[in-house]
């Protein structure tokens, strides 16, 4: 199983995963976010806060969650959409370094620890005991919608599948494990979202079509999500044919 973590590698730094953590490196473990009073989750949030200059607590919750969930716990859902590996994504085996910049600089794990188990086994590390409890602090920290919040995990969790398609990986693999996942899914991820498959020329992919908004249209840097509920499906589509005939891999 240890070939699981260079192929996610392959597939761009977005699921890469740092084993072998060094307590200099200022970790901060996940379990911790976990906690709505703690002064960890209070540091995250902090730190997107000045980094995208967000207009307020909640706004800055919502894009925390959708890029927490989108680049935290990533690998795990890659790793089993393509090898049916599950690796021990649950918050006390995971770790993160924040970044000056939005987003995070680093995951890593302080086990790399990965099994065969079927996608209930998923369901159940990342998202009962993982990024669903993490939304619901962030709900009592900041007072950000649930639904919204939720909306953010269901995105970062289908970022996964959709931009691994994008990027060599198998269309028809990646589909279905989406499908499989979003059926044993627990939060209502598949009220908050669609993924859709579109093809330009010889490229193929999937993309997301939100249902709620993470608000980072509200920020220093006044762009919307390329998936973002404010425009039209319509225009959404038309879009992600655009950058998938161009090669681009939107966010």
């Amino acid at each position: 199983m240890t070939d699981v973590f260079a192929r996610l590698e392959s597939f761009g730094d977005r699921f890469r995963l740092e084993r072998g953590l060094s307590p200099d490196e200022d970790w901060i473990g996940c379990d911790r976010l976990l906690d709505p009073r703690s002064d960890e989750l209070g540091r995250v949030l902090d730190a997107e806060q000045q980094a995208s200059g967000q207009v307020s607590d909640h706004a800055t919750a919502l894009t925390v969650m959708a890029v927490y969930a989108g680049t935290v716990t990533a690998s795990a859902m890659l790793a089993w959409a393509v090898d049916g590996a599950v690796i021990d994504m649950r918050p006390h085996n995971v770790a993160i370094r924040l970044s000056p910049h939005h987003g995070f600089e680093a995951v890593g794990l302080r086990e790399p620890s990965v099994t065969k188990a079927p996608v209930e086994t998923l369901v159940a590390w990342v998202l009962d005991e993982h990024l669903l409890p993490l939304a619901q602090a962030m709900r009592v920290r900041t007072r950000a919608g649930l639904r919204q919040l939720y909306g953010g995990v269901a995105h970062g969790c289908a970022a996964a599948f959709c931009i691994a398609s994008r990027r060599g990986g198998d269309v028809d693999q990646l589909e279905r494990a989406y499908e499989t996942f979003l059926s044993t899914a627990t939060g209502g991820l598949d009220r908050l979202g669609t993924v859709i498959r579109l093809k330009e020329g010889t490229r193929e992919g999937l993309f997301y079509l939100r249902n709620t908004c993470c608000l980072y249209y509200t920020s220093a840097e006044k762009v919307k999500c390329s998936s973002c509920c404010l425009d039209t499906v319509e225009d959404r589509v038309t879009n992600y044919r655009r950058v998938l005939a161009e090669g681009v891999v939107p966010h």
